[in-house]
Parts: C-alpha cells; structure tokens; sequence
C-alpha cells in the first residue's frame, strides 16, 4: 500500500502563453489542453501530467503520487489518519480534472498539498511531442523527480518515509544538507533540501536518447535562456543533465542516463563525492558553497572519478577498444 510513482505536477503562473511556448519548443512536451486561466501537458501514453493554473507565479499548488489501486489508496488513507494526518476526500469534480479515478489529499509537515491517487486515464492517442524528441523516460518510473526546500529536513521526512513508504536512497551533508528519495526503481522521485525555506527548487525530466539533451541545451543557448546549472552528471543517480530556468523561474533538470535501483535490497549511503562527478556549476549558490563544490570536483577529478553509462536496448553501439 506504498506510493508507486510522482504521477503529476501543479504550478500555479502568471505567464500560460510564455509556458506553451517553453513546454512544447523547448521542453518537447505536448499541450493536453489549454483554456483561459489553464494550461496542461502530457509527456507520455497518460492524459495529463503538468497542470499550470493562472495565480502567483512559479507556487507548486499540487504533487500527485500514485498508489496502485483504490484498496491501496483507502489503507494509505487509514494509515494517515491513525499517525493523526488530516486528509480529504477529493471530489470527482476534482478526480476530473487531475484526469484519475480517485484521490485523497493532505498537507506534508512543511505545508506542501500532498494528492495520492489511482486509475490515472490514458489518452486516446500517442504522445505527440512538441519538438522532434524520442520521448520521455516516464511511464511506470513517473513523470522524473521534483526538488522541494525545506526549514528542517527532519521534521519532514518522517512523514515520506514512515508514512508513505518511500525508502532512502542517499543523502548529502555538505555543501547543503539533502535527501534522495525512491518509490520505484528509479533512483529519485523526491528529494528534499534543507536551506531553511520552503520551496520549489526543480523538477527533473529524463529523455530516452542523449542526443535530445544536447539539442536542448543548444536551444536553450539560441533562446538566451538562464542556464541556471551547467552541464555535468551527478554522482548519486548518474544522470548527465543542465538545469534550465522556466518563465516561472523555478528550474528543470533537462537529463539522460538516470540509474535504476532495486528497491528491496538497496542501502543508503552518504555521498562523500558531492552532488556532481563533475560539471554542474551551479549559479544560486554562496560562493562559501560553490567553494566547496569546486574543491569535491577537484577532488574527483584527481582520483580519477567514474561511473558506467546506463542505456537503454537500442540506445548505444558498442565500439571496439582497438
């Protein structure tokens, strides 16, 4: 009765036109539908995944996470309200409009919404993505991961991990204090960062071909768009990604290669090589941080860090050595 994957996303903005420009030209995503004062995509074989609803600009309204049935959503539901969770009930006006069958909703302890649901709709035809891409890796791993900031990290996550189910993957101390977290066997769902605020710090979607990324990043170069985090690959779930801003200046992780876990038998650890095996040069950082940063990657590079390159069947050639 765990959560199975980060189905959907609601941001609230004041810039719906500048946000069907930047999610299907630059993003790849595909417009779901679209009215006066809303703006939804796909990305995938579902209806809907990002929902954008005009208000104060770049506020994460909504994090959807599915459950895999309406007997795992109503004992989710019971386990929530015996650890004195105060839930509601959605209404099926509202199961409408996420385009699911039903939902429950509540609030995390950093004042989050919270939506668990099941039965989200397929659409009626395949996904037509917005720019010349091969898609998204999404579809049983969920739409990527999102990143929220906290005050305190301990006072929030007990409520993913002991309520929900999600499990550790790993966690960072330095320069900032970070946990990973996995509900499938992709590394990351969710991830929280204490910097004491709450917050919207990213939302990562992963490609199915490497090339797609560097398109993008040359786009976003074309675009002058705020190329907030530069190229580079993590350490923890390897991906080879750059973070872009959006007309709502949160950010999107733009990636590719992401690692799969085993969820049974995986053990966190703490990551000692920081965030990046290398690049990610990030822009909003202190430069006390970014001081740290620099000596990890230097770091790194004497040791001669590396990781193995994760594709997928009909991704890669193998080359010879000679």
């Amino acid at each position: 009765m765990s959560v199975i994957s980060l189905g959907y996303v609601g941001v609230s903005t004041g810039r719906l036109d500048e946000w069907a420009d930047f999610g299907t030209a630059f993003l790849g995503l595909q417009i779901a539908d679209r009215s006066a004062r809303t703006l939804s995509f796909r990305m995938d074989d579902l209806s809907q995944r990002f929902q954008f609803e005009d208000g104060a600009d770049g506020v994460i309204q909504q994090i959807g996470w599915e459950v895999e049935s309406a007997a795992a959503l109503q004992a989710m539901a019971a386990r929530l309200e015996a650890a004195g969770v105060r839930i509601q009930r959605g209404s099926a006006a509202l199961a409408g409009q996420r385009r699911v069958r039903e939902l429950i909703w509540m609030h995390d302890p950093a004042g989050n919404r919270v939506e668990l649901y099941w039965g989200p709709e397929k659409a009626d035809s395949p996904f037509a993505p917005g720019r010349n891409i091969a898609g998204f890796r999404a579809g049983p791993l969920g739409i990527g991961h999102v990143v929220l900031t906290c005050e305190n990290i301990a006072s929030v996550l007990p409520f993913y991990t002991e309520l929900l189910g999600f499990g550790v993957s790993d966690y960072v101390l330095a320069p900032f204090k970070a946990y990973f977290l996995h509900v499938n066997p992709r590394h990351h769902s969710l991830a929280l960062i204490e910097n004491g605020r709450r917050g919207f710090h990213h939302l990562m979607l992963e490609l199915m071909q490497f090339d797609d990324v560097g398109h993008a990043h040359d786009l976003a170069q074309l675009r002058k768009a705020d190329i907030a985090v530069t190229l580079g690959r993590h350490s923890n779930d390897h991906m080879t990604s750059f973070y872009v801003r959006t007309p709502s200046d949160f950010m999107i992780e733009y990636g590719w290669g992401g690692l799969t876990i085993d969820p049974a038998t995986w053990q966190a650890v703490e990551l000692t090589d920081g965030p990046s095996i290398w690049g990610h040069n990030r822009s909003w950082l202190s430069e006390e941080a970014n001081a740290v940063l620099r000596a990890q990657l230097q770091d790194n590079a004497d040791r001669g860090l590396r990781q193995p390159v994760h594709v997928l069947p009909g991704n890669h050639d193998v080359v010879s050595d000679r």
